[in-house]
């Protein structure tokens, strides 16, 4: 299996190399990785003492933040190192104040492996929920360093706990200490015989509880909403644009801050295809006035907003829930406002949690998302979904001291 896993590796990097030239996601991870060994080479300086930190893209980052920013601090004398998988983490937090070096992941091999442990040499390393790659973790391993995993998450379903999946649940076992989100993740290591796992909860809760407190104010986006109710819809998707389109034809006193999750021209044309007449934020100091009051969309063509822009709304639209699986709830529901979103919401716990709360509300259908939104504008029933919902990242939060109490408790050697 170590064999197929290696040709698969080989493969998955010829197979971007040959769609570089037609898509800019596989130009960059391949731009982003040549001469990868020669540039950290020249950059890093490996007598120093490094932590490592990795992120499969921009959520896990955020997801992190609050380990990373409390391991920076804890351990002043190491230098940070964060490697990202894809370009949506890399590119957009290569400059992060919170690192000393941020690199792309070197694909998995056992050379790449070697020679980047060989490179940082870190004292431990920290992978965020997602992400199991077996030479760097056996390297770590081998060298004797501890490797964390934090908010982590496992079912069933996965493919460590399959008859066919023993090579990957090989890998599990190069892990030092899994912090994981929830009981069941807990109870099904154990039946497969891991018993370094412990419950923390997600440190998202420990990254947007305090939110609300730190929203930035964006003048544009209060010019633009005025005194009117606003829906703020993060991540979206074509489908899930379709399906707003056709409910706010029916509620033309709302206004919509829309955040897609790609904001490439294409993706932008189709939206704007829908709604004429939408605002682009970019361009707002074009606008007249008049206009401005006038539009009822407004198009978030960039990206690191989201997280201050629901608490401009008063209900939240989460998407990709429709698709492989939504996006980002906590960052809606922190502000205390409810949460919509689409049917694929099933491995992610918070999203589970928030239904049962009674400040989620799925929806598989415009029909569904008319009867669910109808619902809401009931303004007691809204606010009491609000408040739960605000409730539920309250009670949440604190993961983090819990991980840095067992760092400090047993990374001795440090």
């Amino acid at each position: 299996m170590r064999l197929l896993y290696s040709i698969g590796i080989v493969l998955y990097g010829l197979l971007l190399r040959i769609l570089a030239p037609f898509y800019g996601k596989a130009r960059l991870m391949v731009t982003g990785r040549k001469d990868w060994y020669k540039m950290m080479k020249q950059t890093v300086d490996s007598t120093q003492k490094h932590i490592w930190f990795h992120f499969a893209s921009l959520g896990e980052f955020e997801q992190g933040r609050p380990v990373l920013e409390s391991v920076r601090n804890t351990y002043s004398d190491h230098k940070i190192i964060v490697t990202f998988y894809s370009p949506s983490g890399f590119e957009i937090r290569k400059n992060t104040a919170l690192a000393d070096y941020v690199f792309y992941l070197p694909y998995d091999t056992a050379q790449n492996a070697r020679l980047f442990l060989d490179l940082i040499n870190p004292s431990f390393a920290v992978f965020t929920k997602y992400e199991y790659w077996y030479y760097f973790f056996e390297g770590l391993y081998r060298r004797g360093i501890p490797l964390f995993l934090i908010s982590a998450i496992f079912r069933p379903d996965q493919i460590f706990f399959q008859t066919y999946g023993n090579f990957f649940l090989q890998i599990l076992g190069y892990v030092t200490y899994f912090f994981v989100q929830n009981e069941e993740s807990v109870r099904l290591l154990k039946e497969f015989g891991i018993r370094n796992a412990g419950l923390a909860g997600d440190t998202r809760f420990d990254r947007v509880v305090d939110l609300p407190k730190s929203k930035k104010m964006i003048p544009e986006v209060i010019q633009f909403v005025g005194e009117h109710p606003t829906l703020v819809a993060g991540s979206t998707w074509p489908q899930d644009e379709q399906m707003l389109r056709e409910l706010f034809a029916d509620y033309p006193a709302y206004k919509l801050i829309l955040a897609p999750h790609e904001i490439h021209e294409s993706h932008l044309a189709s939206i704007f295809a829908l709604w004429p007449n939408a605002l682009r934020f970019s361009n707002m100091a074009s606008y007249d006035p008049v206009t401005i009051a006038d539009a009822r969309v407004l198009v978030i063509d960039n990206i690191g907003m989201l997280s201050s822009l629901y608490g401009y709304g008063q209900i939240a639209y989460i998407g990709g829930g429709f698709g492989v699986g939504i996006h980002n709830t906590l960052e809606a529901a922190t502000y205390g406002i409810p949460v919509l979103f689409g049917p694929n919401f099933r491995k992610f716990q918070e999203a589970k949690d928030l239904v049962q709360n009674g400040a989620g509300f799925s929806i598989e259908s415009v029909r569904e998302l008319h009867k669910a939104f109808a619902a809401l504008q009931d303004c007691g029933f809204r606010q009491e979904a609000g408040k739960l919902a605000r409730e539920y990242v309250l009670q949440n939060a604190g993961a983090t001291p819990i991980i840095m109490k067992y760092l400090k408790s047993n990374l001795v050697k440090v």
